[in-house]
């Protein structure tokens, strides 16, 4: 006998789109998914420890980036060519967006070093916004679930822990592309004016104050624009009118994007002292190089190079996310209504409008993929997309598994009941954000040490030297007079932290010399050096284009009405755009106060050390051992171990086991005996700056 209750019919929850309109609709607006906010506090509170915690991990950021920033709010700081008047590929207005913060500290009366971390806070803020509009976008215009996952990777994943706070072009872009899609993400339509311009001005940006070439980000965009309907109904006898408004109001938003160049030329023009298109002279460089120069002459890579490097910044979010596209075109035959209905003739498909929104990161990595020359920042203008594409996959694949669950059980109703699919998801999320956090740790924990050994010279070494040459300082915290500032004098060194130490009696010695060998490219910049000590190269075996030094400016700012740094309108004759090497960018080892290097033993136990690039640390009667930390010898440790970090001596010592485990070396402040004995064999206390 029939049962007298029919099975409900299974409830899909679909990818959602709104559906089309011929413009005379007056549907009452559905309610907004609700869009969970704690989640969003842990990602927001995720990027401001990435700003005080995360490494510099690419020279380029300190040498174009931190370096101009630092001589124009300081007046002195290294050049390299690309900020050399003679080629001008650097935005001095986008390295000028970046000056606020940095002056902000310099109100409140603290030190510089505070200044850097200012920056990067104020970074690692600008993109938790970008991504909690991202976020909200992705709930609101696509699916919870997806929105969900999105989040989930964005906070965990270890690429954009690095980038969040990176001062580089490509990552202010990457946040301009997050606030540019969370616009896009809507359909297109005759009636909605906003989303087409917004997207534009966010996406043009990113290419104009920022990196030229995200632009490219933007194609699917512009195809999508011009030849999709979107939430139109077209009918064939009026396309060419809907075709011409839809160009019409790309043009007018082109045009409105073109209104961004006009602060830029203006600022690089008065900055570099002529005319100046800095964004033309990037893509010269690179796309139309002559024979002798190009990006080429900076390292090549083998195709796979984008794949390992994403593999490491997002492990299983990264097969998740190259799924995306095929997972689509699967679910559009095995189960096309999680797409949405099917279409009339006048309309587009939900299985086209979600593919135009999984294009731009396989744009991107194909385009980038073709490029010889290859560097990790330069995907961070598609980093939110891949998390995104990842979570569409997830979502895709979580859909098939629900399709089997019910043609092996054949009760919707299970399988509206199992927690079998939301525990997988949970497991995926789960181990992608354990990788990530470990290899995040591993970054803080093997390779921090350039950041802490300058902050030693500071806040230990420095104040030791002041008070063995009886100039030591303090500033009382509690007590104000005059300019609020009342100074203490005194012969005893001690950490008091009622007390914080003047550095400036260091300008008394003329000037220290902080000297980089071979580790020149992890120079972290000198808003972390105090005034009195200036970074200065020695020769080692790299045998390209290191930096030159500004011009000294004198006291004062730049502005947007009067330039006062005029180094900027300088370049020393020998820069070049042909990574030829400089050798009066160089000073003699036994000139330098202090140096930095890294020291290795497992390595010099297989080669003798070369004559450019000696064990200084041995060399213990010309110099000091200050102060050493633990830095991993990646070139030693295993090809596994090294990739992560877990706490405990085991992991340290054994890490994987099969293959041999993490080894150490030192990086180190060295002191040169010669003349620190010097110094302070004399009495400074007669002498003030």
């Amino acid at each position: 006998m029939a049962s007298s209750t029919a099975t409900p019919p299974r409830r899909i929850e679909t990818v959602r789109f709104a559906r089309p309109t011929t413009g005379n609709q007056n549907e009452r607006p559905k309610p907004k998914p609700h869009v969970k906010y704690d989640s969003l506090l842990h990602d927001q509170l995720r990027k401001f420890c990435s700003a005080i915690y995360s490494n510099i991990s690419d020279c380029d950021e300190v040498y174009n980036f931190w370096e101009p920033l630092h001589y124009l709010d300081q007046g002195y700081g290294f050049q390299t060519w690309e900020t050399s008047p003679a080629y001008s590929i650097r935005s001095w207005a986008y390295v000028a967006l970046h000056l606020f913060p940095a002056r902000v500290v310099r109100l409140l009366n603290l030190d510089k070093r505070q200044s850097f971390f200012a920056v990067r806070a104020a970074l690692a803020v600008l993109c938790a916004l970008a991504e909690s509009k991202f976020y909200r976008a992705v709930v609101e215009k696509v699916n919870p679930h997806v929105g969900r996952y999105t989040l989930f990777f964005l906070a965990s994943s270890t690429g954009m822990w690095g980038a969040a706070s990176a001062f580089l072009p490509s990552s202010f872009a990457m946040m301009c592309n997050m606030v540019a899609f969370s616009f896009a993400l809507d359909l297109p339509s005759r009636l909605n004016n906003q989303r087409t311009l917004a997207a534009i001005f966010c996406f043009a940006l990113g290419g104009v104050f920022g990196w030229p070439f995200s632009l490219a980000v933007a194609i699917p965009f512009v195809f999508e624009e011009l030849f999709v309907y979107g939430k139109d109904k077209i009918k064939p006898e009026v396309y060419s009118t809907w075709f011409a408004g839809r160009l019409g109001r790309l043009i007018q938003g082109g045009l409105l994007a073109y209104l961004l160049f006009f602060p830029v030329i203006a600022i690089d023009s008065l900055a570099y002292g002529k005319p100046t298109i800095t964004p033309w002279n990037i893509v010269r460089y690179n796309i139309f190089p002559s024979s002798s120069t190009g990006p080429e002459l900076y390292g090549t890579e083998p195709w796979y190079f984008y794949l390992f490097n994403l593999a490491l910044n997002f492990n299983l979010v990264l097969p998740l996310a190259l799924l995306s596209l095929p997972a689509l075109a699967i679910a559009r035959s095995v189960e096309y209504k999680r797409l949405g209905s099917r279409p009339m003739a006048d309309e587009s498909s939900p299985f086209v409008l979600l593919a135009m929104r999984l294009a731009p990161f396989y744009v991107w990595l194909g385009i980038l993929t073709a490029q010889p020359h290859k560097e990790e920042r330069f995907m961070f203008p598609i980093y939110p997309l891949l998390c995104f594409n990842a979570a569409v996959a997830l979502y895709l694949v979580r859909s098939w598994m629900e399709v089997a669950y019910i043609k092996v059980t054949s009760s919707p109703y299970k399988a509206s009941k199992s927690s079998l699919f939301s525990t997988f998801t949970l497991w995926v999320i789960m181990i992608t954000s354990l990788i990530s956090i470990s290899r995040t740790f591993g970054l803080v924990k093997y390779y921090h040490a350039p950041l802490d050994v300058v902050f030693h010279l500071q806040n230990t070494e420095l104040p030791r030297l002041l008070n063995a040459t009886n100039l030591l300082v303090t500033q009382s915290l509690t007590s104000s007079e005059d300019d609020g500032k009342k100074w203490v004098s005194t012969s005893k060194y001690a950490e008091d932290e009622q007390q914080q130490v003047d550095l400036t009696p260091i300008k008394t010695f003329g000037g220290l010399k902080l000297c980089y060998g071979k580790e020149w490219y992890r120079f972290p910049g000198h808003y972390l050096l105090p005034d009195g000590v200036q970074a200065e190269f020695v020769k080692s075996e790299f045998d390209g284009l290191l930096p030159g030094h500004f011009a000294p400016s004198q006291e004062g700012a730049a502005g947007l009405w009067s330039w006062s740094r005029h180094g900027a309108r300088m370049g020393h004759s020998a820069l070049n755009d042909q990574n030829q090497e400089v050798m009066d960018f160089y000073t003699d080892a036994s000139t330098c106060d202090y140096l930095i290097d890294s020291d290795f033993p497992l390595r010099s136990a297989h080669s003798e050390p070369s004559k450019l690039e000696p064990r200084y640390v041995a060399q213990t009667a010309e110099w000091d051992k200050v102060y050493c930390q633990e830095f991993l010898d990646a070139q030693e440790s295993g090809r596994f171990s090294r990739l992560l970090w877990f706490p405990g001596s085991f992991w340290k010592e054994n890490g994987f086991g099969f293959d041999g485990g993490n080894k150490f070396g030192e990086y180190c402040l060295l002191r040169n005996k010669k003349l620190a004995e010097e110094r302070e064999s004399k009495d400074w206390s007669h002498v003030r700056v």
